[in-house]
């Protein structure tokens, strides 16, 4: 009973790794997935686009000597319409190469022959870099939740909660539009192999809307999705 499925897993960064070279790109594909780390590959641009824009990859790797159309060319199309981090990894080792990718808008340049450790230390680099700055304070209508201090505001007044009532309400405001089972509330805030009732979230959903909801017999952000569980909408 009440346990987590593949859904509630942490994603993994998505990388799209653009290398003509299969037996690199084997090699390569092998270890960023022993990090853990989802490995979208392609041996051209043209289907590397394809992939881009298909998976919304976090990081791309990217060769230059590609067949057709270079990498060069191909972070400058990705340039042109999305910010995400590419690393170059080739073996146009000359100065104006560098400073060509790095001014097409790289995040990093790699030459070949190279070590599998610096590029995974530079991949991880770049993806803390990249990562948007940690969400400090969640506000709807007159609510306010402190996520440092632990504290809930309603106009401006402090509003008393339990620790299972604070666990609860933030768990529904950092997912917004997730609707969230009876059995997944009971995982997340109450713990695995805890044998509650599935009501007790409903009497805790009742006592937050009473705290929160400026009408809690018509919640408007705490929402019930009848046949599954609840939704929180800002």
């Amino acid at each position: 009973m009440n346990k987590h499925t593949d859904a509630d897993a942490p994603a993994k960064p998505r990388i799209l790794l653009v290398e003509d070279d299969p037996v690199l790109c084997e090699t390569l594909q092998y270890n960023l997935q022993r990090e853990r780390l989802e490995v979208f590959v392609a041996d051209n641009a043209e289907d590397a686009l394809q992939l881009f824009n298909q998976h919304q990859p976090h990081l791309v790797i990217l060769d230059v000597m590609l067949p057709s159309r270079s990498g060069f060319d191909l972070c400058r199309i990705i340039r042109q319409h999305s910010q995400t981090p590419v690393l170059f990894l080739t073996a146009r080792a000359a100065e104006e190469d560098k400073i060509r990718g790095f001014e097409l808008g790289g995040d990093d340049y790699i030459v070949k022959p190279f070590s599998v450790a610096e590029l995974i230390a530079r991949i991880r680099s770049i993806l803390r870099r990249s990562q948007p700055a940690p969400v400090s304070r969640i506000r709807f209508g007159e609510v306010e939740i402190d996520l440092e201090a632990r504290r809930v505001y309603r106009a401006g007044e402090e509003v008393p909660m339990t620790p299972k009532e604070y666990a609860l309400l933030t768990l529904l405001a950092t997912h917004p539009s997730k609707v969230f089972t009876r059995d997944q509330l009971l995982d997340h805030v109450w713990g695995l192999g805890t044998y509650v009732s599935p009501r007790t979230v409903d009497v805790h959903i009742r006592w937050l809307r009473s705290k929160v909801e400026p009408d809690p017999r018509n919640p408007r952000y705490i929402q019930t999705v009848r046949g599954s569980g609840y939704r929180f909408e800002a």
